[in-house]
């Protein structure tokens, strides 16, 4: 579509009402989610030979044809805008092709998109271009290019750009290992005003400094016990040595890294200082079911003192910060056993045969489990002990293996 054929629509100033108002209704279409009416009326301003208006509405299509997943379409739009060379709406389009181009993977193009942006002289969108190239540098490894373009997005103060952009810069050094200059550049992103985000990475940074500090422990008391330093000179006492694993482990376990947690835990049971081993032990095993004193009593404690099959699955767990998944398997193994052995109950089953079958379903039910295995050679040990000479033999593996 294009404007009218008719007499001229500029008027004595030459502010061009008609096309005033086409943009008025194509961004009252747009806001209203009209968006193929929408451009086709951006398209009359743009067609219609306006030099006033055709910034605008070129940057108006660009934004409705991207909006209707036309990417090539609303690129071409952008580039039309960015072509008159306004100050305002030129500026504005390369910010939204440079982003488009970005989400492409067009790292190239969207580079000279930015640099658009920053030509203009615009000082508005400055800030915005030098975080998408900050971005793009860091993408391919120029650091310090990279690092120039997030000191001028920092420097700029912009309380739309700042805080989103040192958040991204602060994640990005967190995972360098750089806590202390995440930590510079969080204090200077919530110069604007409060970030839920910069505060979060702020924690992390106390969790980077702390796992530090932990770690420092550690090493000293493992250093002392290498070197068979006397008990009454160690700098570093086992109460403090097992707080210390054990708050490196569970702080290494927030942060992601559960394999180090792991062995951090591996390395303390395993210290070379007996009472040390013996504190981190207790830390780990803090909060385990503990034996029960009146089934003591009355004879149903361990065999010898054993500790129950199940405790290296849990203190493995622990370690590993995998409770949760032992948990789950654990309800539903028990889940898959009261079904084998209630079904027949509510059913009023009365045949033998039905309830020996849905006794072994329930009784093999833990052998696929890595745990079963343990809990089927513990019932075998305690038939032995409890039958005696009397007790039946069950073939190699029973029950999963039996017939």
């Amino acid at each position: 579509m294009t404007a009218s054929a008719g007499s001229s629509t500029h008027d004595a100033a030459g502010d061009e009402p008609e096309f005033a108002n086409l943009l008025d209704q194509a961004r009252d279409l747009a806001e209203n989610g009209h968006l193929n009416r929408a451009a086709q009326v951006y398209e009359r301003v743009v067609e219609g030979g306006s030099r006033r208006y055709l910034p605008q509405a070129a940057l108006g299509l660009a934004v409705v044809r991207h909006d209707m997943g036309e990417v090539a379409a609303a690129q071409s739009a952008a580039r039309t805008a960015i072509h008159t060379g306004h100050p305002e709406f030129a500026p504005r389009a390369a910010y939204h092709l440079a982003l488009s181009l970005e989400a492409e993977g067009d790292d190239g193009q969207a580079r000279a998109a930015w640099d658009e942006v920053l030509e203009s002289g615009n000082n508005r969108y400055r800030p915005a271009a030098h975080y998408g190239l900050a971005r793009l540098a860091e993408e391919r490894g120029d650091t310090e290019a990279a690092e120039g373009h997030w000191e001028q997005v920092l420097q700029s103060g912009s309380a739309e750009v700042v805080p989103e952009a040192a958040h991204d810069y602060a994640a990005r050094l967190l995972a360098q290992g750089r806590a202390d200059d995440a930590a510079e550049v969080i204090h200077r992103g919530l110069e604007p005003g409060e970030h839920a985000g910069l505060r979060l990475l702020l924690g992390a940074v106390h969790v980077e400094h702390a796992i530090g500090a932990f770690g420092a422990v550690v090493g000293e008391a493992q250093a002392e016990a290498d070197a068979d330093t006397a008990e009454s000179t160690r700098a570093v006492a086992p109460e403090v040595a097992g707080g210390a694993v054990e708050l490196l482990a569970r702080l290494l376990a927030v942060r992601g890294d559960s394999e180090t947690a792991e062995r951090v835990w591996a390395d303390g049971l395993a210290h070379r200082d007996p009472a040390t081993a013996d504190e981190v032990r207790a830390r780990l095993r803090r909060g385990f079911l503990a034996p029960d004193p009146e089934l003591a009593e009355q004879g149903e404690e361990q065999p010898d003192g054993e500790e129950g099959w199940w405790e290296p699955y849990v203190e493995a767990a622990a370690a590993q910060n995998s409770a949760p998944m032992l948990t789950g398997e654990l309800f539903v193994a028990l889940n898959q056993m009261y079904t084998h052995l209630a079904l027949p109950l509510a059913q009023g089953e009365g045949d033998p045969a039905e309830l020996r079958r849905a006794l072994e379903e329930a009784v093999r039910t833990p052998g696929q489990y890595v745990w079963g295995r343990a809990l089927h050679d513990d019932f075998r040990e305690r038939l032995r002990l409890a039958a005696g000479s009397q007790a039946p033999v069950l073939p190699e593996g029973w029950p999963d293996s039996a017939d």
